[in-house]
């Protein structure tokens, strides 16, 4: 139970709270002194911390979110579908329940987003402000995703929309670090999706949890619909994580090329192989977000040293 002083502090509604950016997002609130209420499918885990409430719902019932929304001057829309299966069904109506909840609450949505969102004809250097037309499903989603977070915010519900790189770090999980290294095995290969010579752009979680809490802090000085892009770490010739790693592992480890054809010849039967698929052209052409208007606001970008954050995302991954 929480008692009386900490009901006081904003409270933090997180949906995904046990995935990777939610849960360094709610470890960054609480460093700030904000309260939680995790909403997580299943049976909730005991908490451990005095500040965080978990509590059993479904992102997908709006009855679940307006009610674990109560009281919470912050939604954090972390959630995805799990396997990022169905993503076309089950993504927009979960957000649409965010944004429900925001308006009955008056609170901040906050959305981590990503490069998905961009087509080859605002490539490769990316602005808040570049034109949105991909050529995929998942990036359409992800501009209707935002469409719909501004016409909510022109509605007087704000919005602060953060957009990264590939997601690495602690915590998370069905991202493309998996597919370079494999989780629970020691190091004895990279297997690199990577074009030699063509940049590819990362971001280490923790670092993109301060940025928002950093961004939070300013919260009044924040537009109603606010977007910002980071920089994260840019591997400039596609083959610098690949080198972290083996400098972080203590020797020289072979580093060979992903087997897209195995993706390929899979593709039919798995689903997610076809999702992994439809995205390799973020691998074959170099595209960096601009981090301009971020570093003018809060004057730099929290960044983590690469080894430090490749080591820590290794042990986690018990491959070290």
């Amino acid at each position: 139970m929480l008692n009386v002083s900490e009901k006081t502090s904003p409270l933090a509604l997180v949906l995904g709270a046990r995935g990777g950016i939610g849960s360094h997002v709610v470890t960054t609130v609480l460093q700030r002194g904000w309260r939680v209420r995790a909403l997580v499918r299943g049976t909730p885990p005991v908490s451990t911390h005095p500040s965080i409430e978990w509590i059993e719902g479904d992102a997908l019932n709006e009855g679940d979110v307006m009610k674990a929304a109560e009281g919470a001057a912050l939604i954090v829309h972390a959630v995805n579908p799990p396997g990022y299966i169905n993503w076309e069904t089950l993504v927009l109506p979960m957000l649409d329940n965010t944004i429900r909840a925001a308006e009955a609450t008056s609170a901040r949505i906050l959305l981590p987003g990503t490069v998905y969102n961009f087509g080859p004809d605002s490539f490769p250097d990316l602005t808040e402000q570049s034109p949105q037309r991909p050529v995929t499903s998942k990036g359409a989603i992800r501009v209707e995703m935002e469409a719909r977070l501004r016409r909510a915010s022109e509605r007087g519900v704000p919005v602060l929309i953060v957009r990264a790189g590939d997601f690495f770090g602690p915590g998370a999980q069905n991202n493309w670090f998996h597919q370079l290294v494999k989780p629970g095995r020691a190091v004895t290969s990279v297997s690199n999706p990577g074009v030699a010579g063509v940049g590819h752009q990362w971001t280490y979680l923790p670092d993109m949890a301060e940025t928002i809490g950093q961004l939070l802090d300013r919260k009044a000085e924040l537009e109603t619909f606010a977007v910002y892009h980071m920089d994260g770490f840019w591997d400039r010739d596609g083959q610098e994580m690949a080198r972290a790693i083996q400098r972080v592992a203590g020797r020289d480890i072979p580093v060979k090329r992903m087997p897209w054809w195995l993706f390929r010849l899979a593709s039919p039967f798995v689903q997610l192989f076809r999702e992994v698929l439809e995205m390799r052209y973020l691998w074959t052409t170099p595209v960096r977000m601009s981090n301009e208007k971020l570093v003018a606001f809060l004057g730099a970008e929290p960044r983590t040293p690469i080894d430090d954050a490749v080591r820590s995302t290794l042990v986690d991954m018990k491959c070290l």
